[in-house]
Formats: structure tokens, C-alpha cells, sequence
């Protein structure tokens, strides 16, 4: 079994307000040029604070409360601790602590949340604070034992010299003195012109141990008398399982047991996964009840919406009414964002192990505290006599924020106490019962004067909501202002200051008409801003073109109030060649989410079969702080590659209340040979924190429809592109 973690109840915290992150670090490293002492018959030292534990042989262990699932995370929390320890990059390795530990120890560590671009922006300055608050006791210790003050030490790749006479000693040596001083009071923190770890590309902690094959994820689990269960839930929304015959199965190779899971599921476990799969494909199920749902349907919902006179204003100004009555030409389009599954490559997962004085789950998961939180009720146990594992995820995506399968689990656990139970969706079962991207439909109309002024714009969102369906207690006054990300004023909430509207507009609404399917909605990466840039870049081009005005100067009007906005729009358009006649075809897009400014220039071919090909993608994000600027290029690679397969491929369609898409071979994704040429530009302006992964992912498509445009004289304004016919008009 995992080993779990000893910390002591001793905490230590520093600002974690209502979310938090606590780092614990193993340290210590021996000068270099000497023989390794052994360590192994001392007792290990006590922590110095809960960020920091320092042991004897200085091997510093990051513990990360956030989840890291390809993102980069775990090094870039690593390098702001590193930072302000001053500790020996080399020397550093990484741990999760659990959220039951940081529910004894009084949220010690904060959240556990790993979500919305947060996991650095949100933890940043807590992270240094007690990495410094541990360098300074750390000092104070050696400067103790030698009698002189601790202004005359200072601390470097985990050795303490004392200036003016040369002594020196390790972190190792004095951690166990330095776990028993009064933490300090005020801790100051480097200024960015001091840092030498952070800003710089350091390789990933976690690449090694991926290639070799040593790094476990959920699937991956073992442990003795470990059995396997497959489950298989009602296929249609809202449907119940009446009845099943387990004398059917209960015979065949490996089956151990057949159990029913909740009121709309049944689960076979046996001794391989495959063996409990090949049983469940073979159990005779009867299922009753169910909703007869139709994306097809619902288009109807959607369309409707887009006219209603009833809407939810998200902003908003001027004179609107007047801008349209005096319009020299107006121009309307509406586009559509469908459903979308996560399709992580490891399904959903998670191995229980249940007794009548405690339950354990080992899984991938974007919020240790929320599966936590979901163990109590399936295991009936109380929350301290539960515990959760995290494990390295194979893709999250917002996925695996939530903890359905955790509790299904737990459900089948408890009805074989003792045995350790590792449950796997299949790949149909992940694509079926997901939470999904909410589909919506946005109509914009822009007001353009005789000199091709855009005077008014109206943006009507039509489509679900997420927060009516998850978190109904986030709505304010009925408003769900996550539909509006990207697209909202300044100044409304503290909270929403990351997704407000760059562009300056004289006369414009920005309004919902909320209309909710009964599907699981859920945070896909990128979340609403992605239809929200593919809403108005795309329109923001159709008005350009209208006016006959260059596409790069029509935007750059409308962001003379935002000069982080211009400056990565300018960027990728010189860099792309943007204005020049060489017969490349060109879409730009700019996009404010998630604390971050971003832009893209898109070259597309599109041979005369209508063949699309992607040819090449200048990026540019400003993110205010780059804490590994390597990172954040593989970020924007990566988000391109999920944007752009959701925008040639992507669509989860119901019939009867069911999914229709169960496999890669209908929710298809982007190919190594369709990827296109990336540049980014990394930018970072400094004085501010914001994302990288969810914002970047916003202005792929875009730029890409955009270049469609300038390639065939055909506007592409329905996804996914798949079916639609390219050939130049």
C-alpha cells in the first residue's frame, strides 16, 4: 500500500485565506567534494513548518497540494519554493500530502482544487511566503549555534555561510533546531530581479519516471489482494436500474461478485479488469425510466433563446438602440459551440479499500478535498475515518473536478470489505456519463457607420449554464456570470476581475438567455471563454471585412484602453508575417481570460477539394509572471491541440437521451501529422499572476476560422468543421 505521510500536528500558516497550498520540503545536501554520510540510523528531523521538512541527507521533497496532470504544475510550485528557500535545485523531488491530513491539521495546506488556471496564480504568494518564513528560521538557527546574528548569515543551494568568517553548515544539520523556533512574523519575499530559479526553464520533475515507465497513475495501481470492477451505468439521462441476473455471469473465468451500484448502475468484479468487463458485457440488465432528450431537438431551445426579449445582462453600455437605428449597414452571424467531452486518455478511475473503521481511495483527482467530501456518505463512515491518495492524472481537463466514480468505488468496496477494489470505466462508459462542455449559441450584430465605425454590438449568448446545475448557490440574482467570461466590465467582483472584456466599445450588450438541457454540464479547459473568443473574434473579423478595414488596425481601435492586449496582437502579427503579399492566408484572434492576454495568427491552406490544412500558429500570452517560460510554451501547444480538436471534430450529440459518440472512432481527436507549426511568444510584463493552460485555448479556433475566411471567402460559423464544405467560394 501507499505509504502515507507523518506530519505533526504542528502547523504553520501563512495568508491561505479560503484556498491554500501548503509545501512541505525534505531537505538537505552535503558540500560538494565529500563522501555522503549515513544517514540511516538517525531519526528523522522534525518539520520546520508545514511548507518545509528538512531531513539529514538534503534531498528537498516539495510537498504539492495541487494535482498534477500534464499541466506542469508540480514544477512550477517546486521553483516558487525553491526560490525562496534557497535550496539546491538538483537536490529536489516532489509528494502530495492528503487532504484527510490537511483536514486534521486545520486546512493546513488550503485547497486541494486544481482548476480554472489556478494552481499557480491562486497559491503563489503562500507557497513563498513559508518557503522564506522556513530559510529565515533556518538561518536563525545556525546563527544560534554559532552566537552571532542572523543578519550576518545568509542561505544558498541549502548550505548557511556566516560572512564574515566563512563558517558554513547545512540545512540538514540545523532543521532539527530550526523546527523549534517561533515562526516569524514578517516574512519578505525576493524581488523578481533576484530570482534565479524562477523565470528559468527548468525540466520537468515528473518527465523521468513518465518515460521509464516508473510513474503510477490510478490504472496503473497495484497492491495485494487487489480485485477489478467494471461498471456499466443506465444509458439513458435519468434512467434507473430495475433489475439484473448475476447467475448469468457468476460462473464464468476470474468473476468474484456482481453488485448493484447506486440506483443506476451495476458493477462485476473479478481478478482481471477484463475478465469483470468481458462478465459485464455478458449480464442480462434491465433498466426503466429515463428522459427522451434530442440535441437535435434542443436546437430549437437554443434558437429561441437567441431572440427572447427575456436575458440575463453580463455588460453592457450607451445608447444601443439609437447606434442600431442610425446604422449605415448592419451585420449579423450566429455561431454554435455543441457539447464536449473531457476524453482524457485514462478514463475515470479509483481503487477502494473499505472496513468498518476505515475507508482509503487511491485516484487521479483535480480536488482532493471534494473526493474526500464524497467518501462519508458511500462509506458510512465519518470524514476522519476516511482517506484519499492522490495520484498523478492521465488528463483532467476540468474532468476530474468532479467525484462520481470515487463514490461508486466506495459504493462497490463496502459490499466486499477488505478487499482492495480498483474500479476502470470503460472508454463507452467514460464517453457516455461525462459532464459536459455546456453547448450554447451566440448571435452578435454590429452597427457600422458610413466611415466603417462599428457603433454598436450586441452579443446574445443562448445556451446552459453551469453554475444553475453545480453550484446553483454561485448564481447571483439568477445570473450565472461564468457565461460570461471574457466578455465582462471591470469592477463588478473581485473574483471576475481575471475575465473582463479588453475591447472599448461606445454602444453594446452582452446578455444570456439561459436555457438548460438535462445533461451534466461540467469545466472543460477553457471553460465558456472558449465559444465566448469564437463569438466575438469571429465577429469582430465579419465586421472588419464589412467595413473594408484591415482586420489587425479594426481591432487595435477598439483596444486603445488595453495596451497588454495590443502589445500581444501586434507581436503575433509581425511575427506571422501579417500585411505582407505572399499568398498565405491569415486569422487573428485576441482574448482576455483567466488573468492572462493572448492572441494567435492562424495560416491555413485550403486546397481546392476543400481540403483544410493548419499550416502554422503564432502565439503570444502575457501571464504577468512566467515562472517556467519552457512550460508555458508546451501549455499553448497542448491547449492548441485541444482546441483545435474540438473545433474540427468535436460532438457529443444525444438521441433517445442517449450518447451517441462512445469511442475515439466518432469523438475523434488531432493527429500528430494535422498538428501545426506553433511559435509562441512568451511575454510576461510582470506585477501580476495569471494562467496559462485555459486561457490559451480560447484563441486557437478562432484564428483559424478567421483564416478560413481569408482563404475560401467562406465563413465557417457551425462546429465542428468536419462535415462542412471548404471549397472556395
Amino acid at each position: 500500500m501507499t505509504e502515507t505521510l507523518n506530519l505533526s500536528r504542528r502547523g504553520f500558516i501563512i495568508g491561505t485565506g479560503a484556498t491554500g497550498l501548503t509545501i512541505g520540503i525534505l531537505a538537505a545536501c552535503s558540500p560538494s567534494g565529500t563522501e555522503e554520510p549515513d544517514y540511516s540510523n538517525l531519526p528523522p528531523n522534525p518539520e520546520v513548518n508545514a511548507w518545509v521538512h528538512i531531513d539529514h541527507d538534503d534531498t528537498v521533497t516539495v510537498r504539492i497540494a495541487r494535482s498534477e496532470m500534464g499541466q506542469g504544475t508540480l514544477t512550477g510550485l517546486a521553483q516558487l519554493v525553491a526560490e525562496e528557500l534557497n535550496c539546491d535545485w538538483d537536490k529536489v523531488v516532489t509528494e502530495y500530502p492528503t487532504p484527510g491530513q490537511n483536514l486534521a491539521r486545520e486546512r493546513v495546506w488550503g485547497s486541494f482544487s486544481t482548476g480554472g488556471s489556478q494552481g499557480i496564480r491562486g497559491s503563489h504568494q503562500y507557497v513563498r511566503e513559508g518557503a522564506a518564513a522556513a530559510r529565515m528560521m533556518l538561518i536563525e538557527a545556525a546563527a544560534n549555534e554559532w552566537g552571532v546574528p542572523a543578519s550576518e548569515c545568509r542561505a544558498e543551494k541549502s548550505i548557511i555561510t556566516h560572512t564574515p568568517s566563512g563558517k558554513t553548515t547545512t540545512f540538514g544539520k540545523v532543521a532539527n533546531a530550526a523546527a523549534e523556533l517561533a515562526p516569524p512574523l514578517e516574512v519578505p519575499l525576493k524581488d523578481p530581479s533576484e530570482w534565479t530559479i524562477i523565470g528559468q526553464p527548468k525540466k520537468r520533475l515528473d518527465t523521468a519516471d513518465k518515460l521509464t515507465g516508473k510513474q503510477v497513475y490510478g490504472t496503473d495501481l497495484k497492491m495485494e489482494g487487489l480485485l477489478n470492477a467494471s461498471i456499466m451505468q443506465a444509458p439513458k439521462i435519468g434512467a434507473k436500474l430495475k433489475s439484473f441476473d448475476a447467475s448469468a455471469v457468476s460462473g464464468m473465468p476470474g468473476v468474484k461478485n456482481v453488485v448493484q451500484v447506486g440506483d443506476n448502475a451495476v458493477a462485476v468484479v473479478a481478478d482481471t479488469w477484463w475478465r469483470a468487463h468481458s462478465a459485464l458485457q455478458n449480464l442480462p440488465v434491465e433498466w426503466e425510466g429515463g428522459v427522451d432528450f434530442s440535441t437535435t431537438a434542443f436546437e430549437a431551445e437554443l434558437d429561441e433563446g437567441l431572440t427572447s426579449e427575456e436575458a440575463f445582462v453580463g455588460n453592457g453600455g450607451g445608447d444601443l438602440a439609437g447606434a442600431f437605428a442610425s446604422a449605415d449597414q448592419i451585420v449579423e452571424a450566429t455561431y454554435n459551440m455543441p457539447l464536449q467531452n473531457h476524453a482524457p486518455m485514462e478514463p475515470m478511475n479509483a481503487t477502494a479499500l473499505w472496513t468498518p473503521e476505515k475507508c482509503e481511495v487511491w485516484c487521479p483527482t483535480q480536488n482532493g478535498e471534494a473526493a474526500l467530501g464524497a467518501m462519508p456518505a458511500a462509506a458510512d463512515l465519518p470524514i476522519e475515518q476516511c482517506e484519499v491518495y492522490k495520484l498523478h492524472l492521465g488528463g483532467g481537463f476540468g474532468r476530474r473536478g468532479m467525484s462520481d466514480y470515487v463514490t461508486q468505488a466506495v459504493l462497490i468496496a463496502k459490499q466486499m470489505p477488505g478487499t482492495p477494489i480498483k474500479l476502470i470505466w470503460s472508454r463507452e462508459e467514460d464517453m457516455m456519463h461525462g459532464f459536459f462542455h455546456p453547448t450554447t449559441k451566440g448571435r452578435v450584430r454590429g452597427a457600422l457607420d458610413a466611415e466603417g465605425n462599428l457603433t454598436g454590438l450586441h452579443l446574445r449568448i443562448s445556451g446552459q449554464s453551469i453554475l444553475a446545475a453545480l453550484m446553483p448557490f454561485a448564481l447571483q440574482e439568477g445570473v450565472d456570470y461564468a457565461t460570461f467570461q471574457g466578455l465582462l466590465p471591470a469592477g463588478i467582483d473581485p473574483r471576475l476581475e481575471d475575465q473582463t472584456l479588453k475591447y472599448t466599445f461606445d454602444n453594446f450588450l452582452v446578455d444570456h438567455a439561459m436555457r438548460n438541457p438535462p445533461v451534466r454540464p461540467g469545466f472543460w479547459r477553457g471553460v465558456n471563454s472558449n465559444q465566448n473568443a469564437i463569438y466575438l473574434e469571429c465577429a469582430m473579423d465579419e465586421f472588419a471585412h464589412a467595413a473594408g478595414r484591415d482586420p489587425l488596425e479594426f481591432r487595435l481601435a477598439h483596444l486603445k484602453d488595453s495596451p497588454k492586449s495590443q502589445a500581444v496582437l501586434r507581436a503575433v502579427a509581425e511575427k506571422s508575417g501579417w500585411g505582407s503579399n505572399d499568398g498565405k492566408h491569415r486569422g487573428l484572434c485576441a482574448f482576455y481570460s483567466f488573468g492572462a492576454y493572448t492572441a494567435a495568427c492562424a495560416e491555413v491552406t485550403v486546397d481546392e477539394d476543400g481540403f483544410l490544412k493548419i499550416d502554422r500558429i503564432v502565439a503570444a500570452t502575457d501571464p504577468g509572471t512566467a515562472v517556467n517560460p519552457q512550460q508555458i510554451e508546451a501549455q499553448v501547444e497542448g491547449s492548441f491541440v485541444y482546441g483545435l480538436s474540438a473545433m474540427l471534430y468535436g460532438e457529443i450529440t444525444y438521441e433517445d437521451g442517449e450518447v451517441q459518440e462512445r469511442n475515439f472512432d466518432t469523438f475523434n481527436s488531432l493527429r500528430i501529422a494535422d498538428m501545426p507549426e506553433v511559435e509562441t511568444l512568451v511575454m510576461a510584463s510582470g506585477g501580476f499572476w495569471g494562467g496559462v493552460g485555459e486561457p490559451t485555448i480560447a484563441v486557437a479556433a478562432p484564428a483559424v476560422l478567421n483564416a478560413i475566411y481569408a482563404a475560401t471567402g467562406k465563413r465557417v460559423r457551425q462546429l465542428p468543421i468536419k462535415d462542412q464544405d471548404l471549397r472556395a467560394v
